[in-house]
Parts: structure tokens; sequence; C-alpha cells
């Protein structure tokens, strides 16, 4: 079953790929190598998840916004090649918006990860790391970056 074909069956559909707010661009290709720029949780309406995780957030809706972020790489991704048959995810770098005591951030973050793998099967499996950050922009809950594969030319 293609990606598309998940899609559509668990009825996704991808978010249209933001206008950078700053100078830089949605992906840099370099070869067969792309860099995902950060994906934030960025509602349809424009309008973000936020929240600090460990104070006035759950673990559970810091999923949620890490599962949005997957949306968007996904639709990023698709961006560079026009297909998502045609990439394959290698590294994830996930930033959470915590409070130093927080310890959940592999959990928050697994909420990309978990999406990635559904949608993509195998292609979707990737290193990762998961980090607590302070504040991130907007008060955003998380921020994802991604390297990926073009797998075909």
């Amino acid at each position: 079953m293609t990606a598309e074909q998940r899609l559509k069956d668990l009825g996704i559909e991808l978010p249209a790929i933001g206008k950078p707010k700053f100078t830089y661009v949605p992906f840099q290709r370099a070869g067969d190598i792309v860099f995902l720029a950060g994906q934030v949780p960025r509602l349809p309406d424009g309008s973000y998840l936020t929240g600090k995780l460990g104070q006035d957030t759950s673990v559970e809706a810091g999923k949620a916004a890490a599962r949005l972020c997957g949306l968007h790489m996904l639709a990023s991704a698709k961006a560079v090649t026009g297909s998502l048959e045609d990439v394959q995810f290698l590294k994830l770098f996930g930033m959470v918006n915590a409070i130093p005591e927080f310890r959940e951030h592999g959990q928050v973050i697994e909420g990309c990860s978990e999406l990635l793998v559904e949608i993509l099967g195998e292609r979707g499996n990737h290193a990762r790391s998961a980090v607590g950050m302070g504040s991130l922009p907007s008060g955003i809950r998380v921020e994802i970056e991604a390297v990926l594969q073009v797998t075909k030319s």
C-alpha cells in the first residue's frame, strides 16, 4: 500500500506548506539528502498549539503537537520530489518546550515518529534526538526538524 493510500484510508489530508516568516527556506537539498526546516504545530487557521510541558500542557497534548509537526514534515517531503514514495526519513531532532524537571521528551516526540512509520512504513524509521528547551518560538509546544534521503531521482 502506498503512503498516499494510507493517508486516504486514515482520512488524513496533508497541510499546505507554510511560507517562512523569516529568511530561510522550507527545505534544502544536497544531492540525495534533504534537510527539512524545523516544523511547528501550526493549525489550518494559522494559529499554533502552544504550552509548556510539565507546566500547563500534558504529555498527550505534546504528543498531538508532535504528530501535527509530522504532518507538516510529510507535506514538505512530498514537495521535494512530488511523491512520498521517493523519500526515506533518516534523522529527527525534536525540541520540547518544557520545564527543567520534565523528563518525557522522547514520549512527546514519539507522536511524530509513530506517524512517520504509520504512513511510510520502513521508510519512516529514523534515528532521533529529543531535548527540552526553556522556550520555543511563539510559545509552541514542540519543533521538529528532519533529514531525509531521496530514494529515486
